[in-house]
Formats: structure tokens, C-alpha cells, sequence
């Protein structure tokens, strides 16, 4: 029973450092290539799994995670986002003022077409239904209008 025991703890040993042999990036092997690792564990399974334990594992370094660089989804990508609400607001400022722009031509029209007309009574840019214009200005500033 003992001998079973100790043949599979022998098995064991030799699968997992195997294993770990394949499975390991052949730039962090130390000591030897990895292939000559997996050749030394195939010719001499326990003295070259405890080899391998001892001197051609890697260091436990704590690997980087590596990074993402293309999100899945434009709506997980903070860059995406960040220049989609600077366009938003670009074209929110653009809108405004082409409004704006027209307004002012507006009431340059109206005014040039008031003074061009012959037609004007000293109003201003105010309308002619409005309370306050309907008379001279009380401070003589009709020529700054």
C-alpha cells in the first residue's frame, strides 16, 4: 500500500511540474530553454521535476495585467465619450450662434429698410406696438439708435 501511495505522489509531482514546464512562457524559464527543461523532466521525471521546482521556475513577479486597448463598446471608452460630449457642446455653441447671427441680420434689415425706406419715426429697433418707442426718446439719443 505504501509503494502504491508513494508511486502516485511520484506520478503527481512529475505531471504538475510537467505541466507547469509546458505551460510556462519560454522568455521566463530560467537556467535552461524550455524545451531542454521539458527534455531533462521526460529523462529524469523526479530529479528533474525538483529541479525545475528549484531552479527553473520563474520568480513569483507579479504580472501586469494586460492592458485593453480597444474597448469593446464605443459607451465603455472614456475617450469616446469625452470627444462625443465636446462635439455635442460644439455643435450646441454652433447652433447658437447661427442663431444669434441671424437675429442680428434681422434687425439689421428691419433697420436699414426703416432708414432706407423713408419711413423712419425715430423708433429704434423697438416695434411699433411697444409702449416706450412710441414717442421721441426723452434723452435726445434718436441718432445713436
Amino acid at each position: 500500500m505504501l509503494r502504491v501511495i508513494g508511486v502516485v505522489v511520484v506520478l503527481v509531482v512529475f505531471v504538475y511540474a510537467l505541466v507547469d514546464v509546458i505551460r510556462t512562457d519560454r522568455h521566463q524559464t530560467r537556467g535552461i530553454s524550455k524545451t531542454a527543461w521539458i527534455i531533462v523532466m521526460i529523462v529524469l521525471p523526479v530529479l528533474g521535476a525538483v529541479l525545475w521546482f528549484i531552479f527553473g521556475r520563474p520568480y513569483n513577479k507579479p504580472t501586469a495585467a494586460p492592458a485593453r486597448r480597444h474597448p469593446t463598446a464605443p459607451d465603455d471608452d472614456p475617450e469616446f465619450l469625452r470627444n462625443l460630449e465636446t462635439r455635442r457642446r460644439n455643435q450646441a455653441e454652433q447652433d447658437r450662434l447661427k442663431k444669434l447671427k441671424a437675429d442680428l441680420e434681422a434687425k439689421e434689415r428691419k433697420l436699414h429698410d426703416k432708414s432706407s425706406g423713408g419711413t423712419s419715426d425715430g423708433k429704434g429697433f423697438g416695434s411699433g406696438d411697444d409702449a416706450t418707442s412710441s414717442g421721441p426718446d426723452a434723452h435726445d439719443t434718436d441718432e445713436l439708435k
